[in-house]
């Protein structure tokens, strides 16, 4: 007779209980981790509503039913729509990601922190709205930025050491683990509720990579994130009904994540949360492009006016990078959707050397339709340089470094043209703050009128005031 399997309940597995320790006993004192979680929200919620500027994406924003909106829903910025928050949080995370152009965090396993906003915000405005109806104080907006320098360090702390990638899995699961467990602090659960909803994050079957990589690149990877943290809103907002959660989802011999998803590997941690992620995260302050490519373009942009005038002279074009570049964003053949083109290292650095700039329209058919970006392309040669590797994965440097090189028919070639930081890199912060409030400022013109984007650019000028600033006040500055 085989052994029986113990049916006695086990202790909370230590990586969910140590997430809900953090989240309900951390005490954030750092100034620099608050004033960067500020210029993130700008960021993000920026790059949401220049993305309301791509039918593509807004034809999947608004209530999932047709007419089921809410009055006194959760405002969607940018949008007249009034949603549940479950919806509003696919909604603002569908915005934020589409354009690839909010923050990145780089280690093991990548990601871009800030798609937990689109749980976060939905979650402040409904908790707030509810407390007001209720005659009760309503959320800061200096709560949203707690809640985002918390997810943010979930959500990177794990991917420090841990790679999802390499067992096929997509680096949303990481949104959807770290807004559980923000969202159901916000809505007033403990350290119980908040094990128990991160054990059903975790126990959720997780996306799959294709949709990321050849030949299957698509738009998923723009609304996957929104789909992750709504998700994690709906199982918040479950376990606060009460239902059970799972104590070992982690560690349960032969059912459990470790052992379904991830070999039986149990994680690593390479140091403990704090506000770390935050305090280190890129921007993406110059162009939308995938993270692993923001210096290549800025090599090819400095390299664009000696090698405009001579493209018919040009030989090959060398470009050295990192072993994750060439891994995730090094591609041949046709490139079938815009989705597609910004996870191609060649293809963004010919936009560089033509034009000298990448915006988002560079994605659309009607500009991938120019003849001289496959020719570019088809002349370019990727290697990895085994030291940018190494950096690339130094906690002290992080960089990102990329080379391009043109090499003419007759002979001659340009510099090697090296970008070891890109302008959103924390070693760049002086540099890139002012360019990330233009970019913001612009952004925001797309949506606003003139006085309706001068009002919220003031409101976040300023530390403090936005920081005192209600959820609603700030919500309700958003509408159209």
């Amino acid at each position: 007779m085989g052994d029986l399997t113990s049916n006695e309940r086990p202790e909370p597995d230590q990586v969910l209980v140590d997430i809900a320790d953090y989240v309900c006993d951390y005490v954030i004192d750092s100034a620099e981790a608050y004033e960067t979680a500020r210029y993130c929200f700008m960021d993000t919620l920026g790059v949401g509503l220049l993305a309301l500027r791509y039918p593509e994406c807004t034809k999947l924003l608004g209530p999932l039913v047709p007419g089921a909106e809410m009055k006194e829903g959760v405002p969607v910025p940018g949008t007249s729509f009034r949603l549940d928050p479950v919806t509003a949080a696919f909604n603002i995370g569908c915005m934020i990601r589409w354009l690839d152009y909010n923050d990145t965090w780089l280690a093991a396993e990548w990601g871009h922190p800030s798609d937990n906003l689109g749980g976060i915000l939905a979650v402040a405005d409904y908790v707030s709205r509810r407390n007001i109806a209720m005659g009760k104080a309503p959320l800061l907006m200096r709560d949203v930025l707690t809640a985002m320098i918390k997810a943010h360090e979930i959500q990177g702390i794990i991917a420090l050491e841990n790679s999802f990638n390499q067992v096929g899995l997509d680096h949303v699961l990481l949104v959807k683990v770290a807004s559980t467990a923000v969202v159901t602090d916000l809505l007033g659960g403990n350290k119980a509720d908040i094990v128990n909803a991160l054990s059903h994050a975790w126990l959720d079957g997780q996306a799959l990579r294709t949709y990321r990589h050849a030949p299957n690149t698509g738009s998923r990877k723009s609304w996957a994130a929104g789909d992750a943290t709504s998700r994690a809103v709906r199982l918040s907002f479950m376990v606060m009904k009460g239902e059970m959660g799972c104590p070992s989802a982690m560690t349960a011999k032969g059912w459990g994540f470790y052992d379904v998803l991830f070999k039986g590997a149990a994680f690593r941690f390479q140091r403990a949360y704090g506000s770390y992620v935050m305090e280190h995260i890129l921007f993406k302050i110059a162009f939308p492009a995938e993270f692993h490519a923001q210096t290549a373009v800025e090599s090819a942009i400095r390299l664009h006016p000696e090698v405009v005038h001579r493209l018919a002279d040009i030989d090959s074009i060398t470009i050295t990078t990192h072993e994750s570049a060439m891994r995730i964003i090094d591609k041949s053949g046709p490139l079938h959707n815009p989705a597609d083109r910004d996870h191609c290292l060649q293809y963004m650095t010919a936009i560089g050397l033509l034009f000298g700039t990448l915006n988002a329209d560079h994605y659309e058919d009607a500009a991938a339709a120019d003849p001289r970006i496959d020719e570019l392309r088809r002349k370019m040669v990727v290697v990895e340089d085994h030291s940018y590797t190494h950096d690339y994965l130094d906690s002290d440097k992080r960089s990102i470094a990329n080379a391009i090189q043109i090499h003419f028919k007759d002979g001659t070639s340009t510099h090697k043209t090296i970008t070891e930081y890109p302008i959103g890199h924390r070693r760049r912060r002086a540099e890139g703050i002012p360019l990330l409030q233009k970019k913001f400022e612009a952004n925001l013109a797309t949506r606003f009128p003139k006085k309706q984007m001068q009002e919220i650019i003031e409101s976040c000028k300023d530390q403090s005031a936005f920081e005192r600033l209600t959820v609603v006040e700030f919500m309700d500055k958003l509408t159209i």
